[in-house]
């Protein structure tokens, strides 16, 4: 999305990308998180297909969890 952003404006993305500019500035801050669909715009847009934004989003949020659960994790034992 950065590359986007040197030759376009938010709201021009989020225009072609047929969102309201504030979803698309809330996807790109963090606030929420990257949906099916909005996947699927995205990597419509940028032609590299919905799965690599889906997967990386699962892994974010693999790791946000991973470190927010980090105390609890700790006491969670690991199966051989």
């Amino acid at each position: 999305m950065p590359e986007l952003r040197h030759r376009r404006t938010v709201s021009q993305i989020a225009m072609l990308l047929g969102v309201s500019r504030q979803t698309l500035h809330r996807v790109m801050v963090g606030d929420i998180s990257i949906s099916a669909d909005m996947a699927a715009r995205i990597g419509k847009l940028v032609g590299n297909g919905a799965r690599i934004w889906l997967a990386m989003q699962a892994d974010y949020d693999a790791w946000e969890a991973t470190h927010r659960l980090s105390r609890e994790l700790k006491k969670i034992p690991t199966l051989a």
